[in-house]
Parts: structure tokens; sequence; C-alpha cells
């Protein structure tokens, strides 16, 4: 008993995971409306051979009818058939006429003349004979014979051709023949219909199993992705139909969460190296100060040392958290109208002193007119301040640089070019990734984050803008950054949706 009922419960819920399944349902709305339609089909030529069948018994009704008011004279109150009898049409005629269901009789109901048939139908009450008698026009009636036996009956007016009496004339036909017809076209259809649906549903089903074979490629494909497997793509079926635009999504998507996990590790790399050296350091410091120093100032400078590390280090934490706020969305842009031409014309009279400390002329070429722009003035000038900043590092001594501010259309060009040691093509696509440096080109003792132009790109892209870098290793680098204009419409102010490799912090 218990295991009857366990296999019950097992059988009840594969069903229930059964109907819930997509395929199901799929191949159920299939039959559904395979049913629907063949039911409707169905009432339809059914309804259409029953009102054919109806419309040839009337005219045939009518042709006797007739055939009856043309052979048939009535005198001396009774009925004569004139007819030539030895025409065997019109004798077969007469013939049918009165042999079916046929029946005349006076205004009182008496009557003149009666088939056999008829004899099991009721009369027509007195009422419903004076009503016909007094308006003279035929009315169709359906009536029962004493076996239930419909019979359709046309019910009109015989005059006397003598005395002009009227009469009361009934000929009519039996409706069994009509409801075999449409009771065996009834059945029939439906045995053929019920066949239909079930071979109906059963290509539903393997129909809806074929189509939906792209989603369960999909479903497959969703499983064996994991983090370090993100290569996985579903090929196209070459349709260009919902699925394909499905699938083409699921590759987009896989595409983009491949390249989010390698810029996560890429990252995660790239702030444990940058974190172990000045840990790396501090610690032997620590070490040389624990171990081998003996007098207070040998102690004061493994700690002037360690101090050194650790700003180092938090500079790296510093950036980092900034990294973290704009990746975010929390380092909310604070916009207000600012003049371009005058913020660089104050940076750059910052750096004309470190620029002469190297031996670099220092060029410049601002506009003023039409160079208002709708940014963060702390923002902009930080992008500003690492710009010049890279430009004087990079620029051996005897170079030049050149810092230009002008109006372009709908836009406002700052450029930043030098006569340094330039940049090689194959790091170009890379100078703004985080933590990217070229270290040949690290020429000056202190060495910087390689977050500086992350910071520039995400700015610009921050502020609705774009940043372009021209590079020759050996003859220089143009730094080119194009912001919309104040006056050409607000610029966007959302920071980048995601931060990548061309992204910034």
């Amino acid at each position: 008993m218990m295991q009857w009922v366990m296999k019950r419960a097992r059988f009840y819920r594969e069903f229930q995971r059964l109907a819930r399944s997509l395929r199901f349902r799929l191949a159920l709305s299939y039959a559904i409306f395979f049913a629907i339609l063949v039911v409707g089909v169905g009432f339809i030529l059914r309804s259409m051979l029953a009102s054919s069948l109806d419309r040839e018994i009337r005219q045939v009704i009518l042709e006797e009818w007739a055939a009856a008011k043309g052979y048939m004279h009535i005198e001396n109150y009774r009925p004569d058939w004139r007819y030539d009898r030895a025409d065997p049409e019109e004798s077969l005629i007469v013939n049918k006429i009165r042999g079916g269901v046929y029946l005349l009789t006076d205004s009182h109901r008496t009557v003149l003349e009666r088939s056999e048939t008829y004899k099991g139908i009721p009369m027509s009450e007195a009422d419903e004979v004076a009503a016909t008698l007094k308006s003279k026009e035929p009315t169709w009636v359906i009536k029962r014979d004493t076996d239930g036996e419909r019979y359709l009956l046309r019910q009109g007016v015989m005059v006397d051709s003598k005395y002009y009496q009227p009469y009361y004339m009934v000929i009519g036909k039996p409706l069994s023949d009509i409801e075999g017809t449409v009771a065996t076209f009834t059945r029939n259809y439906l045995l053929v219909g019920l066949a239909a649906i079930l071979t109906g549903g059963l290509l539903g089903w393997l129909m809806a199993g074929r189509a939906l074979l792209p989603l369960n490629s999909v479903a497959q494909a969703a499983q064996e992705i994991k983090g370090s497997n993100l290569k996985v793509r579903i090929p196209l079926r070459g349709a260009g139909d919902e699925l394909d635009r499905l699938i083409s999504s699921f590759n987009d998507m896989t595409a983009r969460l491949d390249s989010s996990f390698e810029q996560i590790r890429q990252f995660s790399t790239d702030v444990s190296h940058e974190l172990r050296t000045p840990l790396t350091s501090i610690r032997g410091q620590m070490e040389v100060a624990l171990f081998t120093a003996k007098t207070a100032d040998e102690f004061r400078d493994a700690m002037g040392d360690a101090l050194q590390d650790v700003e180092h280090l938090s500079n790296i934490v510093r950036a980092l958290l900034q990294l973290s706020q704009a990746e975010s969305g929390q380092l909310v842009l604070q916009l207000a109208p600012l003049d371009l031409a005058a913020v660089v014309e104050d940076i750059a009279e910052q750096f004309e002193i470190p620029a002469e400390d190297q031996k670099l002329k220092l060029e410049t070429a601002i506009e003023h007119e039409g160079c208002t722009i709708k940014a963060d003035r702390t923002q902009i000038c930080r992008m500003i301040t690492n710009l010049i900043s890279n430009s004087v590092k990079y620029t051996p001594s005897g170079g030049r640089m050149r810092i230009e501010v002008r109006r372009q259309e709908d836009c406002v060009l700052f450029v930043v070019s030098d006569t340094g040691v330039g940049i090689a093509a194959d790091h170009l696509p890379h100078i703004f990734d985080r933590f990217y440096r070229v270290r040949k080109m690290q020429t000056k003792s202190v060495q910087g984050l390689g977050l500086g132009l992350s910071f520039v790109a995400w700015i610009v892209q921050a502020h609705g803008g774009k940043v372009d870098v021209q590079s020759t290793e050996g003859k220089g680098t143009t730094f080119t950054v194009s912001l919309p204009a104040a006056d050409a419409g607000p610029p966007e102010q959302d920071a980048p949706e995601q931060l990548g490799a061309a992204s910034v912090t």
C-alpha cells in the first residue's frame, strides 16, 4: 500500500513538472487552438449542410405545390385531378403528391382528400385554418406525427375555380432524411475531427520541442558557464527571428561578463602588485631597523624611509577609493558653467617653473571667446593637471610643450602636445588602463601609480566628451580633449556604465 502511494505521489509530481513546462503549454495551446478551429469549421459545415438540405426540401415542396395547383380543380366541393393519365411523367407527379404528405379541407376543416401519410399528423386547429384562409398567404410549419417523426409542411389556400371558394391545402415532406444526413455527417465529422485534434496535438508537441531546441541550447550553455569559462558562445541559427535575437543577446551578455571578469581579475592582479611593493619595502626597512640599527640616527632613517613607503601606500589606497566611488556612481559631478580657457591658463602658469627647471619650452595658445563649458571644476582641474604633468614628466630637457584651448563647432578643445619620448603603437590601446605603465618611459625618479590617465579618461567621458591620443615613439605625444560647449546643450552627467580597459578612475 505504501509503495502504491509513493508511486502515485511520484507520478503526480512528474505530471506537475510536465504541466508547468513551456513545451507542454505550447503543445496544449496548439491543441486547443486546433480543436477550436476544427469544431468551428465543423459547426459551419454542419450549418451549411442543414441549410442547403432545408432549401432543397422547400424547393421540392414548392414544385409539388405548383403542380397541385396546376393539375387539381375543385368542382362541387370535390377535388378533380386533371392530367393525361397516359403520360407517365404527369401520372408520376400527381401520384407523388397524393401519395406523399398531402391534405385538402374546406373552411370547416372537413377533409376532402388526405394521403395515408398525413393521417398520423394532427390536424391544424380551427383558428390556424381560419387565419390561413383569411390571409391567403402560405406559411411553413413543422409538426410531429404520432410516432414523433417531424414533417415540414406548407399550408396555404386552394381556390374553387367555379365559385371561388377558398380551401385549406397542406403539402409537406418528412425531415427524417435531412436529419439523418446531418446526424451522419456530424458523427463522421466528430470521429475525423477527434483524430485530427489528436494528430494536431502530437504535431504540436513535436513542433514545440523543435522550436525550443535553441532555448534548451541557451539553458545548457548557461549551466556550463563558470567564472573560469566565459568563452561559451551559442551559434546563430541564421533565421533572423526572435530566437536568433535571444541567442545574440545571450552571447553579447556572456561577452560582457567575460570582459568584466577579466577586468576584475586584472584589477586584482594590479592591486596586489602595487600593494606588494611598498609593503615589502616597509617590511625590509623594519627588519633593518630591528636587526641592524644601533643608533638613534639609524632608527630615524629607517623610520623615515618606511614613512615614505607608507605615504606611497596611502596614495594607492586613496586612488583606489576614488576609483571605487567612480565605479559605483558615488562620485557625483557638481556641474556649473566653467571658463575652460581661464582654468587652463591658471594651471599652465603653475607649470612654468617646473618646465624651466627641466629646460623645457612651454608655449600656450588659448582662445578665451566661446570656451565656456558646463563641468565640475575640481575634476576638470585634475584632468588638466594630469595631462600637463605627464607631458612635463616624459619630455627630455631641451624639449618643447604646447598647450592649446580653442572653440570648434559645438565643442571646446583642450590640446597638450610635446616633443617627448612618445608612446609605442602597441602601448597606445592600453594607456588608459588602471596601473598601466610603459616601464621604459619612466625616466624620472618619482614613479607614478599608473592611474592618472585612467582618471583623465573617466573625467572626460563623465562630462560627455572624448579624449584622443596620437603619439610617435621618440618624437612626442599629443592629447586632444573635446568637451561639449555650454551653449551646445547639456552634456551627459552620468559616469560610464562600465570602467573597463578604456574607462577610468
